[in-house]
């Protein structure tokens, strides 16, 4: 039996959205058990189950809280409390829809970072080409990184990709750079560069140079490194590439009797695509480095997309990610040890 803490009260819609999704999850899976974690009266029209148990919190972190209000004042939150429950090892993994800034600092005070790893990371999907997806990170934990981060992002994605996605026993890594030659990039890349081909050497990682922002979708690389700064413009900016689609898409074809027949007939192909570019398929990012799992569902997911992160959760807990990343991290560390230094911890986007 697989369990699960679940931050209620998180995202732009609380309850309102964990509850039904919850519900709907159970539903499709007989083995899992949910720790549901929340202020008292957001149960009162919950309908009890089986496989679910209540645990109160008394306090909720909102959208909009300081890091600083996350940690040292609301200490009852549900997303702390959420967490809690995997460090007591009540739960395998936590899951919120909450604020990314606080999930990851209270993630970290709480579970601390593996040996070997300096910062966690945000990894994770976005679609490509390949009708797959490729493993993007960081996405917003660490906005400046130094070349060793880099390094241990690419060894923890792996580890990932392969708990995660079958057929990929060694997934191929890419560094995001301005252009494929290894002359191109700043000081840190080139450096970064030069520390991935000697973890590719040493087999620790199977690295395949630098890829530009197009390779994310051409699917032709399984995992692409980048800081969280880059990382979260290249997300953000992906997301609204695919509204103005989409938004075109709808506006062209009702412009008028012709092409609202057209619509009609291209249905079909219009329906397939947009499955395929479906952003919530893809929800669920998970905080790599932790020593417990962790993952984060957009803020402004609906009941469907919150499916896709408690399953992402879920998958990482049948598959032993923690035990993968800690093994993929014993294995590269003499690479790790005498790749550089530690640095201060920076802040984490929102």
């Amino acid at each position: 039996m697989i369990t699960l803490a679940v931050d209620c009260m998180g995202g732009d819609h609380g309850p309102s959205v964990t509850f039904p999704a919850c519900r709907q999850f159970l539903t499709t899976h007989p083995d899992v058990r949910l720790l549901l974690v929340g202020l008292p009266q957001a149960f009162a029209g919950w309908q009890s189950h089986e496989r679910a148990e209540i645990v109160h919190a008394s306090e909720v972190v909102t959208m909009d809280d300081a890091v600083e209000v996350a940690l040292r004042r609301k200490k009852d939150s549900s997303m702390r409390v959420a967490i809690q429950q995997v460090k007591d090892g009540k739960a395998q993994a936590a899951v919120s829809a909450g604020n990314t800034g606080a999930l990851m600092a209270v993630s970290r005070y709480l579970l601390k970072t593996m040996d070997g790893i300096d910062r966690p990371a945000i990894a994770t999907q976005l679609p490509n080409d390949q009708g797959g997806a490729t493993t993007v990170l960081d996405l917003g934990a660490n906005v400046d990184c130094q070349p060793e981060h880099l390094l241990q992002f690419a060894v923890m994605g792996s580890a990932l990709v392969t708990a995660l996605d079958a057929g990929h026993a060694e997934p191929s890594v890419g560094l995001l750079n301005i252009g494929e030659e290894a002359i191109k990039g700043n000081e840190v890349i080139k450096r970064t560069g030069e520390l991935l081909r000697a973890a590719g050497d040493a087999k620790a990682i199977q690295f395949i140079g630098n890829v530009e922002g197009n390779d994310i979708f051409k699917g032709n690389v399984d995992i692409v490194v980048c800081d969280g700064f880059v990382g979260n413009v290249a997300l953000k900016a992906s997301e609204g590439v695919a509204a103005m689609i989409v938004g075109g898409l709808k506006t062209e074809f009702k412009r008028n009797i012709l092409t609202k027949l057209a619509a009609i007939v291209a249905y079909p192909v219009l329906k397939a695509l947009m499955k395929r570019m479906d952003h919530r398929r893809y929800n669920g990012a998970a905080l790599l480095g932790l020593r417990g799992l962790v993952f984060k569902s957009h803020g402004s997911a609906d009941k469907s997309a919150y499916e896709h992160a408690l399953n992402r959760a879920y998958d990482a807990a049948r598959n032993n990610l923690l035990d993968r990343v800690q093994g993929r991290i014993a294995q590269a560390a003499t690479l790790l040890a005498a790749s550089g230094t530690p640095s201060a911890p920076a802040a984490a986007a929102d």
